[in-house]
């Protein structure tokens, strides 16, 4: 048995773009339904998603059938959490809220097994070696990982090139919703200073040879990070998609503006 590819980061390193969207329904059986639309990678998200290692595990096991690439975002960075993820099956993970290039090393020896990093051994009981089928797992395992950070803080700014240039980080993702707070603009990322200082912050990250990536459902400025060279765009939420949808199709019956407005634009991140 072979350690499975990991086609999302030979993607990324040979600097195509790859088009995602955002689960935040906690559920395999809507995972393995988006699998079917044609996205090229789908983020299970367990930072602000009522999901946990189970959920998580179900919604893997659904993508596994198909070609679509599921990307994992821990609550956090901490080590035990990020071995879980791992052994699980996980294959690509963002991890968020990511200030320093300290930070970011630290994630990276968590990813890693010793010497090179602190990841606990117990391949035995993980998903991930097909528990031991894959007779080199330990020694390869850590080839396939992809490894993508989150910036967005000011101070995550600031650190920029120090954290894109950690070895071991694939990829540097713009976080749209946090940075438009740290930088005095909540719940508006729209505002131009935010949306600029992610153009540029992608433009720095692509010079300097790693991918990166936002998300956006503002198709306007997820446009704009694609021309700017963000290879990893999520464009869209499985909530905000089924929210949005639900909401047009009671309006045309009921006639009525009770609902929020449900057109995602002028920033909207979601």
């Amino acid at each position: 048995m072979q350690l499975p590819l990991n086609q999302f980061k030979q993607a990324l390193q040979q600097g195509e773009t790859r088009i995602g969207l955002w689960m935040g329904l906690a559920d395999a059986y809507s995972a393995e339904l988006l699998a079917c639309c044609g996205f090229d990678w789908l983020l299970i998200d367990g930072e602000h998603a009522p999901n946990d290692l189970r959920s998580v595990l179900a919604q893997l096991q659904a993508l596994a059938g198909y070609s679509v690439q599921p990307v994992v975002r821990p609550v956090e960075a901490t080590p035990a959490l990020i071995k879980q993820y791992l052994d699980i099956g996980a294959q690509t993970l963002l991890v968020p809220m990511v200030d320093s290039a300290e930070q970011a090393r630290r994630i990276v020896a968590a990813c890693r097994y010793p010497p090179r990093g602190i990841r606990g051994v117990g391949s035995a009981l993980a998903r991930a070696s097909r528990w031991n089928r894959i007779p080199d797992y330990l020694a390869t395992a850590e080839r396939e990982l992809c490894l993508l950070v989150q910036v967005e803080t000011v101070q995550a700014l600031q650190n920029l090139s120090e954290i894109t240039a950690v070895e071991g980080v694939d990829g540097v993702f713009f976080g749209p919703a946090d940075l438009s707070a740290s930088m005095g603009f909540l719940g508006n990322p729209g505002a131009e200073p935010v949306q600029q200082a992610m153009l540029d912050g992608i433009r720095q990250v692509r010079a300097a040879g790693k991918a990166a990536g936002i998300l956006s459902a503002d198709r306007a400025f997820a446009r704009r990070c694609l021309d700017a060279g963000a290879n990893f765009v999520a464009v869209g939420v499985d909530t905000s998609l089924l929210a949005n949808a639900a909401t047009e199709l009671a309006r045309a019956f009921k006639h009525t503006d009770a609902v929020a407005n449900s057109n995602a634009a002028d920033g909207s991140v979601y």
